[in-house]
Protein backbone atom coordinates (compact mmCIF):
# COMPACT_ATOMS: atom_id res chain seq x y z
CA UNK A 1 0.00 0.00 0.00
CA UNK A 2 2.79 2.47 1.07
CA UNK A 3 4.45 1.55 -1.99
CA UNK A 4 1.67 2.80 -4.33
CA UNK A 5 1.33 6.00 -2.42
CA UNK A 6 4.59 6.59 -2.84
CA UNK A 7 4.34 6.00 -6.68
CA UNK A 8 1.09 8.42 -6.21
CA UNK A 9 3.45 10.87 -4.75
CA UNK A 10 6.35 10.77 -6.84
CA UNK A 11 3.98 11.40 -10.38
CA UNK A 12 2.29 14.50 -8.30
CA UNK A 13 5.78 15.47 -7.80
CA UNK A 14 6.96 15.04 -11.08
CA UNK A 15 3.67 16.63 -12.95
CA UNK A 16 3.93 19.74 -10.28
CA UNK A 17 7.63 20.43 -11.42
CA UNK A 18 6.56 19.90 -14.90
CA UNK A 19 4.34 23.24 -14.43
CA UNK A 20 6.45 24.91 -12.62
CA UNK A 21 9.35 24.82 -15.06
CA UNK A 22 7.17 25.03 -18.02
CA UNK A 23 6.15 28.41 -16.08
CA UNK A 24 9.64 29.49 -15.36
CA UNK A 25 10.88 28.76 -18.95
CA UNK A 26 7.89 29.33 -21.49
CA UNK A 27 5.34 31.65 -19.55
CA UNK A 28 7.91 34.27 -18.30
CA UNK A 29 8.89 37.24 -20.15
CA UNK A 30 12.08 38.89 -20.03
CA UNK A 31 11.82 42.25 -18.11
CA UNK A 32 12.21 45.12 -19.72
CA UNK A 33 14.14 47.62 -17.72
CA UNK A 34 14.26 51.43 -18.68
CA UNK A 35 15.82 53.65 -16.60
CA UNK A 36 14.19 56.91 -15.25
CA UNK A 37 16.73 59.15 -16.59
CA UNK A 38 16.36 57.56 -19.94
CA UNK A 39 15.34 60.02 -23.51
CA UNK A 40 12.59 58.98 -25.59
CA UNK A 41 15.04 57.94 -27.63
CA UNK A 42 16.64 55.33 -25.68
CA UNK A 43 13.10 54.12 -24.52
CA UNK A 44 12.06 53.43 -27.94
CA UNK A 45 15.90 52.06 -28.80
CA UNK A 46 15.53 49.51 -25.48
CA UNK A 47 12.03 48.73 -26.22
CA UNK A 48 12.91 47.76 -30.34
CA UNK A 49 15.72 45.19 -28.52
CA UNK A 50 13.67 43.46 -25.79
CA UNK A 51 11.01 42.68 -28.70
CA UNK A 52 13.84 41.39 -30.78
CA UNK A 53 14.64 39.60 -28.24
CA UNK A 54 11.15 38.29 -27.52
CA UNK A 55 10.91 37.50 -31.31
CA UNK A 56 13.93 35.30 -31.20
CA UNK A 57 12.74 32.77 -28.07
CA UNK A 58 9.33 32.80 -30.35
CA UNK A 59 7.63 34.93 -27.69
CA UNK A 60 6.39 37.47 -30.03
CA UNK A 61 5.76 37.96 -33.67
CA UNK A 62 4.03 40.57 -34.88
CA UNK A 63 3.97 44.82 -35.28
CA UNK A 64 4.31 47.62 -32.75
CA UNK A 65 3.63 51.38 -33.19
CA UNK A 66 4.39 54.33 -31.38
CA UNK A 67 3.02 57.84 -32.59
CA UNK A 68 4.14 61.19 -31.15
CA UNK A 69 1.94 64.46 -32.38
CA UNK A 70 0.97 61.91 -35.60
CA UNK A 71 4.57 60.89 -36.56
CA UNK A 72 5.90 57.32 -35.41
CA UNK A 73 8.72 57.32 -32.77
CA UNK A 74 8.62 53.25 -33.49
CA UNK A 75 7.07 51.56 -36.29
CA UNK A 76 8.45 48.23 -36.68
CA UNK A 77 7.71 44.25 -37.21
CA UNK A 78 9.64 41.32 -36.05
CA UNK A 79 9.16 37.87 -37.37
CA UNK A 80 6.94 35.99 -39.93
CA UNK A 81 3.32 36.01 -41.76
CA UNK A 82 2.67 32.75 -41.66
CA UNK A 83 3.07 29.50 -39.93
CA UNK A 84 5.81 27.97 -42.56
CA UNK A 85 7.85 31.40 -41.83
CA UNK A 86 8.44 31.61 -45.60
CA UNK A 87 7.85 35.41 -45.72
CA UNK A 88 8.88 38.02 -43.18
CA UNK A 89 6.59 40.49 -41.72
CA UNK A 90 7.25 44.24 -42.95
CA UNK A 91 5.44 47.54 -41.83
CA UNK A 92 2.78 47.08 -44.65
CA UNK A 93 1.44 43.71 -43.78
CA UNK A 94 -1.93 43.12 -43.11
CA UNK A 95 -3.05 41.92 -39.38
CA UNK A 96 -6.40 40.80 -38.45
CA UNK A 97 -7.44 43.21 -36.47
CA UNK A 98 -10.37 40.83 -34.42
CA UNK A 99 -12.29 43.06 -32.29
CA UNK A 100 -10.37 46.89 -32.78
CA UNK A 101 -12.37 46.04 -36.05
CA UNK A 102 -15.50 47.75 -34.22
CA UNK A 103 -14.40 51.34 -34.59
CA UNK A 104 -13.86 50.96 -38.17
CA UNK A 105 -17.33 49.47 -38.52
CA UNK A 106 -18.44 52.59 -36.40
CA UNK A 107 -16.74 55.07 -38.60
CA UNK A 108 -18.93 53.45 -41.53
CA UNK A 109 -22.03 54.51 -39.68
CA UNK A 110 -20.90 57.52 -39.05
CA UNK A 111 -20.30 58.30 -42.16
CA UNK A 112 -23.49 56.98 -43.44
CA UNK A 113 -24.77 60.01 -40.73
CA UNK A 114 -22.50 62.45 -42.14
CA UNK A 115 -24.51 61.73 -45.28
CA UNK A 116 -27.57 62.52 -44.01
CA UNK A 117 -28.89 58.69 -44.35
CA UNK A 118 -29.28 57.47 -40.77
CA UNK A 119 -29.52 58.76 -37.33
CA UNK A 120 -28.04 57.46 -34.34
CA UNK A 121 -31.17 57.63 -32.58
CA UNK A 122 -33.26 55.95 -35.42
CA UNK A 123 -35.04 52.33 -34.74
CA UNK A 124 -33.11 49.28 -36.08
CA UNK A 125 -36.22 47.76 -37.15
CA UNK A 126 -36.50 50.81 -39.53
CA UNK A 127 -34.17 49.49 -41.83
CA UNK A 128 -34.25 45.45 -40.82
CA UNK A 129 -37.77 44.29 -41.77
CA UNK A 130 -39.34 42.11 -38.78
CA UNK A 131 -36.52 42.71 -36.72
CA UNK A 132 -37.17 41.42 -32.92
CA UNK A 133 -36.23 44.13 -31.13
CA UNK A 134 -38.67 46.86 -31.49
CA UNK A 135 -36.98 49.51 -29.20
CA UNK A 136 -33.12 49.33 -29.94
CA UNK A 137 -31.74 51.95 -31.35
CA UNK A 138 -28.20 52.19 -33.93
CA UNK A 139 -26.76 54.05 -30.98
CA UNK A 140 -27.41 51.06 -28.52
CA UNK A 141 -25.86 49.09 -30.96
CA UNK A 142 -22.48 51.17 -31.08
CA UNK A 143 -22.60 51.90 -27.34
CA UNK A 144 -23.16 48.01 -26.68
CA UNK A 145 -26.28 48.77 -24.96
CA UNK A 146 -28.52 46.93 -27.10
CA UNK A 147 -29.48 43.80 -24.74
CA UNK A 148 -29.03 42.01 -27.98
CA UNK A 149 -27.22 38.26 -26.80
CA UNK A 150 -23.70 37.35 -28.60
CA UNK A 151 -25.37 33.64 -28.90
CA UNK A 152 -27.96 33.49 -31.81
CA UNK A 153 -26.77 30.03 -33.76
CA UNK A 154 -28.06 26.67 -33.09
CA UNK A 155 -24.52 24.56 -33.96
CA UNK A 156 -26.45 21.62 -34.69
CA UNK A 157 -27.78 23.54 -37.73
CA UNK A 158 -23.84 24.33 -38.88
CA UNK A 159 -24.23 22.08 -42.64
CA UNK A 160 -27.45 24.04 -42.94
CA UNK A 161 -25.99 27.15 -42.50
CA UNK A 162 -22.98 26.56 -44.48
CA UNK A 163 -20.59 29.59 -43.91
CA UNK A 164 -22.28 32.20 -42.24
CA UNK A 165 -22.55 35.74 -43.42
CA UNK A 166 -24.47 39.10 -41.98
CA UNK A 167 -27.14 38.56 -44.29
CA UNK A 168 -27.31 35.06 -42.72
CA UNK A 169 -26.83 36.15 -39.20
CA UNK A 170 -29.56 38.67 -39.12
CA UNK A 171 -32.12 36.43 -40.66
CA UNK A 172 -31.13 33.85 -37.57
CA UNK A 173 -31.30 36.49 -35.33
CA UNK A 174 -35.34 37.23 -37.23
CA UNK A 175 -36.31 33.49 -37.29
CA UNK A 176 -34.83 32.66 -33.89
CA UNK A 177 -35.83 35.98 -31.50
CA UNK A 178 -33.07 35.17 -29.02
CA UNK A 179 -34.57 36.83 -25.67
CA UNK A 180 -33.18 39.97 -24.75
CA UNK A 181 -30.45 39.92 -22.16
CA UNK A 182 -32.26 43.59 -20.36
CA UNK A 183 -34.44 46.21 -21.78
CA UNK A 184 -32.21 49.01 -24.41
CA UNK A 185 -30.19 50.78 -22.08
CA UNK A 186 -30.41 49.49 -18.73
CA UNK A 187 -26.77 48.29 -18.65
CA UNK A 188 -23.22 48.11 -20.93
CA UNK A 189 -22.92 44.36 -21.95
CA UNK A 190 -20.10 43.93 -24.91
CA UNK A 191 -22.05 41.65 -27.57
CA UNK A 192 -20.35 40.64 -31.21
CA UNK A 193 -23.81 40.74 -32.46
CA UNK A 194 -24.42 44.50 -32.01
CA UNK A 195 -21.68 45.25 -34.93
CA UNK A 196 -22.38 42.36 -36.82
CA UNK A 197 -26.00 43.92 -37.38
CA UNK A 198 -24.45 47.76 -37.83
CA UNK A 199 -22.43 46.33 -40.54
CA UNK A 200 -25.61 44.63 -42.04
CA UNK A 201 -27.50 48.18 -41.74
CA UNK A 202 -24.48 49.66 -43.50
CA UNK A 203 -24.94 46.50 -46.70
CA UNK A 204 -28.83 47.80 -46.47
CA UNK A 205 -28.40 51.69 -46.37
CA UNK A 206 -25.56 51.70 -49.09
CA UNK A 207 -26.89 48.82 -51.49
CA UNK A 208 -23.48 47.59 -51.38
CA UNK A 209 -21.40 44.61 -49.56
CA UNK A 210 -19.82 45.69 -45.99
CA UNK A 211 -16.33 44.94 -47.42
CA UNK A 212 -16.74 46.93 -50.47
CA UNK A 213 -18.45 49.98 -48.81
CA UNK A 214 -15.79 50.41 -46.35
CA UNK A 215 -13.23 49.89 -49.21
CA UNK A 216 -14.46 52.85 -51.28
CA UNK A 217 -15.88 55.35 -48.50
CA UNK A 218 -13.69 55.00 -45.55
CA UNK A 219 -10.17 53.37 -46.91
CA UNK A 220 -9.16 54.36 -50.26
CA UNK A 221 -10.21 57.89 -49.70
CA UNK A 222 -7.78 57.83 -46.14
CA UNK A 223 -5.06 56.07 -48.54
CA UNK A 224 -5.13 52.90 -46.00
CA UNK A 225 -3.84 50.76 -48.72
CA UNK A 226 -2.83 48.18 -46.22
CA UNK A 227 -6.64 48.18 -45.05
CA UNK A 228 -9.67 46.06 -45.81
CA UNK A 229 -12.52 43.71 -45.18
CA UNK A 230 -11.88 40.07 -45.86
CA UNK A 231 -13.30 37.20 -44.53
CA UNK A 232 -14.84 33.75 -46.12
CA UNK A 233 -17.13 35.38 -48.60
CA UNK A 234 -14.52 37.57 -50.35
CA UNK A 235 -14.20 37.34 -54.06
CA UNK A 236 -9.68 36.72 -53.51
CA UNK A 237 -9.05 33.33 -51.23
CA UNK A 238 -5.88 35.78 -49.89
CA UNK A 239 -4.65 39.57 -50.88
CA UNK A 240 -1.03 40.91 -50.60
CA UNK A 241 0.62 40.98 -47.23
CA UNK A 242 -2.26 39.03 -45.84
CA UNK A 243 -1.09 37.82 -42.30
CA UNK A 244 -2.42 34.34 -41.52
CA UNK A 245 -2.77 33.09 -37.65
CA UNK A 246 -0.43 30.53 -36.51
CA UNK A 247 -0.10 29.18 -33.13
CA UNK A 248 3.97 28.72 -32.15
CA UNK A 249 3.74 26.17 -29.16
CA UNK A 250 6.74 24.46 -27.73
CA UNK A 251 8.71 24.84 -30.79
CA UNK A 252 6.11 23.74 -33.18
CA UNK A 253 3.62 26.31 -35.35
CA UNK A 254 0.16 25.27 -36.98
CA UNK A 255 -1.45 27.18 -38.68
CA UNK A 256 -4.84 28.63 -37.30
CA UNK A 257 -7.83 28.85 -40.42
CA UNK A 258 -11.29 30.66 -40.10
CA UNK A 259 -14.11 28.31 -39.20
CA UNK A 260 -17.83 28.64 -40.74
CA UNK A 261 -18.46 31.81 -38.55
CA UNK A 262 -16.16 33.78 -40.43
CA UNK A 263 -17.85 34.60 -43.17
CA UNK A 264 -19.75 37.81 -40.93
CA UNK A 265 -18.21 40.64 -40.52
CA UNK A 266 -18.42 43.96 -38.59
CA UNK A 267 -17.55 42.85 -35.12
CA UNK A 268 -14.23 41.78 -36.83
CA UNK A 269 -12.48 40.84 -40.41
CA UNK A 270 -10.89 43.93 -40.60
CA UNK A 271 -7.28 43.44 -41.80
CA UNK A 272 -4.92 46.52 -41.45
CA UNK A 273 -0.88 47.35 -41.31
CA UNK A 274 1.85 49.40 -38.73
CA UNK A 275 1.95 51.89 -41.73
CA UNK A 276 -1.70 52.39 -42.11
CA UNK A 277 -2.37 52.80 -38.35
CA UNK A 278 -0.37 56.02 -38.30
CA UNK A 279 -3.20 57.27 -40.62
CA UNK A 280 -6.08 55.80 -38.39
CA UNK A 281 -4.87 57.28 -35.58
CA UNK A 282 -5.18 60.43 -37.12
CA UNK A 283 -8.54 60.38 -38.80
CA UNK A 284 -10.09 60.66 -35.17
CA UNK A 285 -8.54 63.74 -34.87
CA UNK A 286 -9.77 65.27 -37.94
CA UNK A 287 -10.38 64.04 -41.50
CA UNK A 288 -12.12 65.48 -44.65
CA UNK A 289 -15.08 62.47 -44.08
CA UNK A 290 -16.76 62.86 -41.01
CA UNK A 291 -17.01 66.42 -39.11
CA UNK A 292 -15.29 66.88 -36.08
CA UNK A 293 -18.73 67.35 -34.32
CA UNK A 294 -20.13 63.76 -35.31
CA UNK A 295 -16.10 62.53 -34.61
CA UNK A 296 -16.43 63.55 -30.92
CA UNK A 297 -19.92 61.64 -30.83
CA UNK A 298 -17.88 57.93 -30.77
CA UNK A 299 -16.05 59.75 -27.36
CA UNK A 300 -19.29 60.47 -25.77
CA UNK A 301 -19.81 58.29 -22.59
CA UNK A 302 -23.87 57.13 -22.66
CA UNK A 303 -25.96 57.55 -20.19
CA UNK A 304 -28.20 54.56 -19.11
CA UNK A 305 -31.73 54.29 -17.74
CA UNK A 306 -30.45 54.71 -14.07
CA UNK A 307 -28.51 57.71 -14.81
CA UNK A 308 -24.79 56.08 -14.42
CA UNK A 309 -22.38 56.55 -17.14
CA UNK A 310 -20.97 52.99 -19.23
CA UNK A 311 -17.67 53.28 -20.64
CA UNK A 312 -17.71 52.04 -24.29
CA UNK A 313 -18.29 54.79 -27.00
CA UNK A 314 -18.30 53.93 -30.51
CA UNK A 315 -15.94 51.14 -31.39
CA UNK A 316 -14.05 52.58 -28.71
CA UNK A 317 -13.55 51.92 -24.38
CA UNK A 318 -13.58 55.47 -23.47
CA UNK A 319 -10.86 54.97 -20.18
CA UNK A 320 -10.90 58.82 -19.19
CA UNK A 321 -11.79 61.91 -20.84
CA UNK A 322 -7.90 61.54 -22.79
CA UNK A 323 -7.57 57.92 -23.29
CA UNK A 324 -9.60 55.81 -25.33
CA UNK A 325 -8.75 52.33 -26.36
CA UNK A 326 -9.72 48.64 -27.35
CA UNK A 327 -8.35 45.46 -28.05
CA UNK A 328 -9.28 42.17 -29.72
CA UNK A 329 -8.05 38.43 -29.93
CA UNK A 330 -9.52 35.92 -32.99
CA UNK A 331 -8.20 33.24 -34.61
CA UNK A 332 -4.49 33.75 -33.19
CA UNK A 333 -4.35 37.27 -33.73
CA UNK A 334 -3.87 39.55 -30.32
CA UNK A 335 -4.59 42.91 -31.19
CA UNK A 336 -3.98 46.40 -28.83
CA UNK A 337 -4.25 49.97 -29.82
CA UNK A 338 -4.45 52.81 -27.29
CA UNK A 339 -4.68 56.68 -27.60
CA UNK A 340 -4.01 59.59 -25.12
CA UNK A 341 -5.41 63.01 -26.70
CA UNK A 342 -3.82 65.52 -24.49
CA UNK A 343 -0.72 64.18 -24.71
CA UNK A 344 -0.98 63.18 -28.78
CA UNK A 345 0.48 59.78 -28.76
CA UNK A 346 -0.65 56.29 -29.56
CA UNK A 347 0.42 52.90 -29.38
CA UNK A 348 -0.52 49.54 -31.05
CA UNK A 349 0.77 45.90 -30.75
CA UNK A 350 -0.40 43.37 -33.03
CA UNK A 351 0.29 39.91 -33.00
CA UNK A 352 -0.73 36.97 -35.59
CA UNK A 353 0.82 33.62 -33.39
CA UNK A 354 -1.70 33.07 -30.53
CA UNK A 355 0.86 34.90 -28.20
CA UNK A 356 0.36 33.89 -24.32
CA UNK A 357 2.70 36.42 -23.48
CA UNK A 358 0.33 39.75 -25.31
CA UNK A 359 -0.85 40.97 -21.94
CA UNK A 360 2.23 40.56 -20.53
CA UNK A 361 4.37 42.55 -23.08
CA UNK A 362 1.62 45.18 -22.91
CA UNK A 363 1.88 45.95 -19.07
CA UNK A 364 5.65 45.83 -20.02
CA UNK A 365 5.51 48.63 -22.63
CA UNK A 366 2.61 51.01 -21.48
Amino acid sequence: MKTVLYVILGIIIIVIGFFVWFFVFFLQVPKLNIPENSSEKEKIALIDNWLEKLNSKRKFNGGILITKDGKPTLAKTYGFTNSKKTEKLNNNSSFRLASISKQFTASGIMLLKEKGLINYDDLVSKYILNFPYHNVTIRNLLNQTSGIPDSYLDLAEKEKIGILTNEKAIELIVENKPKANFEPNDKYEYSNTNYIILARVIELVSNQSFENFMEVNIFVPLGMNDTRVWNLTSEDKTFKGKTDGFEDLSGETREIKPTFVDGVAGDGGVFSSVNDFIKWDKFWYENKLISTKNLKEAFKKPTLNNGEKSNYGFGWVIVNENVVMHNGAWLAANTYFIRNTKKKTSFVLLDNSSNLFFNKIIGSIK
